[in-house]
């Protein structure tokens, strides 16, 4: 007789047996539709803690990152509205995404990612809180840096651009070129002494570093180099 032990071993293995397969094909369509350059991603950690910021230009890049990166364990926020879709609804629970209401305070999500990196998740941010359309840096916004702050988790900057031609190309029959730049490690020092007022500026800091792995080109709100600041970053 199968015990409770068992069972949960069992529906655990079949889980990721079908985590492996749904990468996999994704891994293999996505290399035919793109030429993915990516440059660092053997550096990231077996396992976490540690927090993955990223830049947000659509969809494309949270299957590719996620694909190019397994079997590490990596999970991240996502819109509530996407669970409103049955398909991403199932596709989004197998990544073990978590749902976060946006524009307010989710306390919910907040410990669930907390739980997340206890577990050794290594954890995806995007700290624009929404997609730049056209590829371009948008002003970060400043809850990336509270997760940092109470978890004590270190920040790694995955910066990636190309991946807004994508539909386009797609149109036209053209292959994409997609490429991902890692960046240093670093942790925000200062813990608790950082002010609510201070954490944009940290936010800001975080965002230069993604800004200094592209091209000028798509700095956007980070193109001026010259105020890229490391008050509140160790490396």
């Amino acid at each position: 007789m199968e015990t409770a032990a068992s069972s949960v071993q069992t529906r655990s293995n079949q889980s990721n047996l079908l985590r492996w397969f749904v990468y996999v094909v994704i891994k293999a369509g996505l290399s035919i539709l793109c030429r993915v350059e990516a440059s660092g991603l053997e550096t990231v950690p077996e396992r976490g803690p540690m927090i993955l910021i990223s830049n947000h230009t659509g969809s494309l890049e949270i299957p590719l990152v996620l694909a190019w990166l397994w079997p590490r364990p990596l999970s991240g926020w996502a819109k509530i509205e996407t669970w409103d879709k049955p398909f991403f609804n199932w596709l989004f629970n197998l990544w073990g995404a978590i749902p976060v209401h946006r524009g307010e305070a989710d306390m919910a999500a907040l410990r669930a990612a907390f739980q997340k990196l206890d577990e050794g998740h290594l954890f995806a941010v995007a700290p624009e809180g929404t997609r730049n359309k056209n590829g371009k840096l948008l002003r970060a916004h400043p809850g990336a840096v509270l997760l940092a702050l109470r978890s004590g988790a270190p920040i790694l900057p995955i910066a990636h651009w190309g991946g807004e031609n994508f539909l386009p190309n797609l149109k036209r029959l053209r292959r994409t070129d997609f490429h991902i730049r890692v960046g240093r490690p670093f942790v925000i020092q200062g813990g608790e002494r950082i002010k609510r007022e201070e954490r944009q500026q940290v936010a800001d800091e975080m965002m230069y570093q993604l800004a200094a792995l592209m091209p000028e080109e798509y700095r956007g709100e980070y193109s001026d180099m010259s105020k890229a600041t490391t008050k509140f970053l160790k490396f």
